[in-house]
């Protein structure tokens, strides 16, 4: 069992930026493949970004990509987002994501099904 608790949400203006975290319970935190979604309001839960156990492979939505960035830090059962240049639509409540046995392909990293454990997510608000 694996409990997520996502922090660093909060208001930012237009081009701002905010760094997630969520912190990861258990001793295997290093054989999960992580990621982060998130859900605006009356919009489906989509995939943001994904990272693979080592940390050496990394997935982004077109839509994020060159703004975000997923990092780990086994050693401290954590993984981050660093989300920079926020803009209106980037405002929804972010979800940390865990999966214990995932094919490391854009196309399964982006589907939530794929994912055994969540966190309770945080509001982000990105504000023009």
């Amino acid at each position: 069992q694996v409990q997520l608790v996502e922090s660093g949400g909060g208001l930012v203006q237009v081009g701002g930026s905010l760094r997630l975290s969520c912190a990861a319970s258990g001793r295997t935190f290093s054989r999960y493949v992580m990621g982060w979604f998130r859900q605006a309001p009356g919009k489906e839960r989509e995939f943001v970004a994904s990272i693979s156990w080592s940390g050496s492979l990394t997935y982004y939505a077109d839509s994020v990509k060159g703004r975000f960035t997923i990092s780990r830090d086994n050693a401290k059962n954590t993984v981050y987002l660093q989300m920079n240049s926020l803009k209106p639509e980037d405002t929804a409540v972010y979800y940390c994501a865990a999966a214990t046995s995932l094919p490391l392909t854009i196309g399964q990293v982006m589907k939530t099904s794929n994912y055994d454990y969540w966190g309770q997510g945080t509001q982000v608000t990105v504000s023009s």
